[in-house]
């Protein structure tokens, strides 16, 4: 066979899994798994039955999630924006580092007092399975919006966390976590890690603005390319610098996120679709390092599912709703925030760091024990997700693809437009078009309903929903409070 001949035949077959792989995210939704619980485990049973595919070294399979990782973590950010953070901001801080270290903590002290593991182990297993995945929270979230400020604190979250527990991963793992000068040791590697993360976070994101909207480039298509390649120059600094380069690339990604540039659309679009990419691999590759037939070795899987079973109904519930308790929300966004905190790609990916480390004994059973119980929360609470958001009252609506587009091109960026949603309770829910706060000198150029143009008049009446395009020549009076509700509405101010 020539070689012509067998590099088609490994494109083919990378083919075939690609498509497999896509057409999994809709077979998750029939079935009711979600969809990174498919990849995982079927790169596991792959690996297994093909071993050469398993053959991948841990330094390897570490850097293609951590780039994946990266790229889902801007376009996280990217989703939230500045304004939705800006009003969660604290809530994320505060869960995002208070949760993950109290749930890094109690879990170690579940797997050195039950399950007998000596101090080490025990504090790398927590910290490994103390972050909550961005990865699969929007891969559950999928179409679906939550309403008010749980959706935001709940994606906030995770991505928040993730560069917690990676960085407090790397100061265990630094320090050998002995002894008070090692804790001291790793607290302060743990600090400067999210200090110089979250600088060059702000500082590459404001850059990158500043480039998408200043520098011109001759193909429409190298844009999206310009802001890919200048969020890993935002994660190289970080990291060269000592600090979390996943902190670095979400923070910038809430800096560009709602600011408007050049073909900013087509950007969104573009990392959506990377992110979506991005998912499938991290939990491809991830799900070939994982040895099924060394899962009944030392009842690892008994092990995974006992502290998958705390997670999920002790640890989460009780210790993580006391760091949850000066947040203001309603009792059923609570209960909703708690049990949505799902783990995934980033705790597998930190039990390759222990794979990779020197003079920790049975490492092995250790990565089984966090793939028991990554396995058990996406397929569990990620696919009980909906029903407990019905169950809490917590507002989820299905997002339905748009893949028809209406616009225009401009040459120049246009000046007083801006586009909202009509949100249920907003000062523009039920009110009709000449009616709309005549003091704002509003124009609504164009508004979409169900998929529908609306024809607009001045006796239109908006409803919650509709999809509006405003031309506000005010530049220093932005509309938006009369198309979004409260905060007050909403269940309260967050503490």
């Amino acid at each position: 066979m020539s070689d012509a001949e067998t590099f088609g035949l490994i494109l083919l077959a990378v083919g075939l899994a690609g498509a497999l792989a896509v057409l999994s995210n809709r077979l998750g939704g029939v079935v009711r798994i979600p969809a990174p619980a498919l990849f995982l485990v079927g790169a596991a049973v792959v690996s297994d039955v093909f071993p050469r595919l398993g053959d991948l070294s841990i330094t390897t399979v570490e850097r293609i999630a951590t780039v994946a990782l990266a790229v889902i973590l801007l376009d996280g950010g990217m989703h939230i924006g500045r304004r939705r953070f800006r009003s969660v901001a604290g809530p994320v801080v505060w869960l995002g580092v208070m949760g993950t270290l109290v749930t890094a903590v109690s879990l170690a002290a579940v797997a050195h007092l039950i399950f007998d593991l000596d101090w080490l182990p025990a504090l790398l297993v927590g910290t490994a399975l103390a972050p909550t995945d961005p990865a699969v929270v929007f891969s559950v979230l999928g179409q679906r919006e939550v309403s008010g400020r749980a959706g935001t604190l709940l994606e906030g979250e995770s991505g928040a966390n993730d560069p917690v527990g990676i960085a407090l991963m790397a100061a265990l793992l630094s320090t050998g976590g002995a002894g008070a000068v090692s804790l001291g040791e790793g607290v302060l590697v743990f600090g400067l890690q999210m200090v110089i993360g979250a600088v060059v976070g702000v500082a590459g994101g404001t850059v990158l603005l500043a480039a998408m909207r200043r520098l011109p480039l001759p193909s429409e298509g190298l844009y999206p390319l310009r802001v890919l390649v200048l969020a890993l120059v935002i994660y190289g600094a970080a990291a060269a610098a000592h600090g979390s380069g996943f902190l670095a690339v979400f923070i910038a990604g809430i800096v560009i996120g709602d600011e408007s540039a050049p073909y900013k659309r087509e950007i969104t679009r573009f990392f959506g679709a990377l992110a979506s990419l991005a998912e499938i691999v991290a939990f491809v590759v991830l799900g070939l390092t994982v040895n099924l037939a060394t899962l009944p070795d030392g009842d690892a899987w008994l092990i995974g599912l006992a502290m998958a079973a705390i997670l999920a109904f002790v640890v989460r519930p009780v210790l993580v709703g006391l760091v949850l308790l000066p947040i203001r929300l309603t009792r059923g966004e609570r209960v909703f925030v708690l049990w949505s905190g799902l783990k995934g790609a980033v705790p597998i990916l930190l039990g390759t760091f222990i794979l990779g480390a020197a003079g920790i004994g049975d490492k092995i059973e250790l990565y089984d024990v966090i793939f028991v119980v990554v396995l058990f929360s996406v397929v569990v609470q990620g696919g009980l997700v909906p029903w407990v958001a019905r169950r809490c009252g917590v507002p989820m609506r299905e997002s339905p693809l748009e893949p028809w587009a209406l616009g225009v091109r401009l040459r120049d960026e246009p000046t007083g437009v801006r586009q909202y949603q009509v949100d249920p309770g907003s000062p523009a829910d039920g009110t009709a078009v000449a009616d709309l706060a005549p003091e704002y000198d509003l124009w609504i150029a164009l508004a979409v309903r169900g998929g529908s143009l609306l024809q607009i008049r001045g006796d239109t009446v908006l409803r919650a929903g509709d999809e509006v395009i405003v031309l506000a020549p005010d530049k220093d009076r932005d509309p938006a409070g009369l198309f979004a509700a409260s905060l007050d509405r909403r269940g309260g101010e967050p503490g």
